[in-house]
């Protein structure tokens, strides 16, 4: 089989970084991107099984370049991994209003313009493909002290669900949202934003949580990446994926608990219909 052709975005650390060396163990090409590519350096890397191109997500003229400069050399994109992203945390009244705008340009404003790129080039092509959203557990569960984070993450995943369900089978374009639990990143170190701290809110230090949770996670890189990479070979991946057992115990909790609540209020939810109404078979 041909090498399979990745585009991964924010590969200078954690996921991203990890993922793009396990592509190239396993002889796939990589167009490895980050805001800055001058200082990505992979072992195993050269002029034919990879290009490192510059990618700021939050604009459009930087997408459009890397996918031309991808299709210029490898002709075609197999699989896209929307990797770029970062944390804010603090109490929600803790951020200024650029803080929360930022967040969400990144996070979702700048994975569903590359995620319109892929879906064009992938149809355009005729090759289908595989895009992969980097989530989290906190796409699907509400995180103190991470409000804009989660709504980003929740934003990306209905999104991702929508879209799914609004592509032809025939082009053979693939979505997944995978959702990491906590792994030994730099997400919760030096890439992660603060707000200003609010004193209302004594019962909360989220960079003293932050500070001592950085590298004490239940989850490695480079398993999770590894996980990434078999959800992109597979010939039918899910939809949503939950990477680490600190996230798997989670949403277990929250689909029993989940359940529950819809059971105990499905008098008041069934009470809504107009008289005599019959639903559509």
């Amino acid at each position: 089989m041909a090498p399979r052709v990745f585009l991964i975005t924010g590969t200078s650390t954690g996921f991203g970084s990890e993922l793009v060396k396990i592509v190239l163990e396993k002889g796939d090409y990589v167009v490895a991107t980050a805001r800055n590519s001058s200082k990505l350096s992979f072992d195993g890397a050269n002029s034919s099984n990879s290009l490192l191109v510059d990618l700021d997500v939050t604009k459009q003229d930087s997408i459009e370049k890397a996918f031309d400069a991808a299709l210029k050399k490898f002709k075609r994109v197999d699989v896209v991994v929307n990797n770029a992203g970062y944390g804010l945390s603090g109490e929600f009244e803790s951020y200024t209003d650029e803080q929360i705008r930022t967040q969400m340009e990144v996070n979702f404003f700048g994975l569903i313009n590359v995620t319109r790129k892929a879906m064009e080039v992938m149809r355009d092509l005729k090759t289908g493909g595989r895009i992969q959203q980097v989530t989290s557990i906190g796409g699907q569960i509400g995180v103190p002290t991470f409000s804009t984070y989660c709504a980003s993450k929740w934003a990306v995943e209905g999104f991702t669900e929508a879209v799914s369900k609004e592509v032809k089978p025939e082009w053979g374009i693939k979505f997944t949202c995978i959702e990491p639990g906590g792994f030994r990143t730099d997400w919760s170190g030096r890439s992660m934003d603060f707000g200003t701290k609010k004193t209302a809110y004594d019962h909360i230090n989220a960079k003293e949580a932050m500070g001592k949770r950085h590298g004490t996670q239940a989850g490695d890189p480079v398993k999770g990446a590894k996980v990434f990479y078999e959800l992109a070979v597979m010939d039918n991946p899910p939809l949503r994926c939950i990477v680490g057992t600190d996230a798997y115990q989670r949403i277990n909790d929250k689909i029993e608990l989940y359940a529950k609540k819809v059971k105990q209020y499905e008098k008041l939810s069934n009470s809504t219909d107009v008289d005599g109404y019959q639903a559509p078979s």
